[in-house]
């Protein structure tokens, strides 16, 4: 039987696994991985924001005038050891989106690779928003 501190520490590991990944021998917030690849996604020309035009997106930005949140719009996880990444993006009108989707991927594995000092297996880029240009 678990007496309630061995409890206590169960739940907080489970707690800190939730906002943490484990890779490389170290702890990283998904917080600070979802600002890298913000960060990284957000310089490429094409991309207009993180966190695309989705239904969550659209009713934070109807009551707040922002986008999806990047802990949200950026999603990590460890799988086999391998890190991998889902970003969520809104991207301009004209830009092919095959050729934007691979220069995202490697902003985002090359920033990763240079900020964490591991590599990415996996970028998948969903594109959940289209924005036109205001005339």
């Amino acid at each position: 039987m678990h007496s309630a501190p061995d409890t206590a520490r169960r739940i907080e590991r489970i707690v800190m696994s939730q906002a943490e990944l484990f890779i490389a021998g170290i702890g990283i917030s998904r917080s600070v991985l979802a600002i890298i690849v913000s960060t990284a996604a957000e310089k490429v020309e094409g991309v207009a924001h993180v966190g695309g035009n989705d239904i969550a997106s659209s009713l934070v930005s109807v009551f707040t005038n922002r986008s999806l949140p990047q802990d949200e719009a950026v999603e990590a996880y460890v799988e086999d050891g391998q890190l991998r990444i889902v970003v969520h993006v809104a991207v301009f009108y004209g830009y092919p989106f095959t050729r934007l989707a691979a220069v995202v991927r490697e902003a985002v594995a090359r920033a990763i690779r240079e900020q964490v000092g591991v590599d990415v297996d996996v970028v998948d880029v969903c594109i959940d928003g289209l924005v036109f240009p205001k005339e």
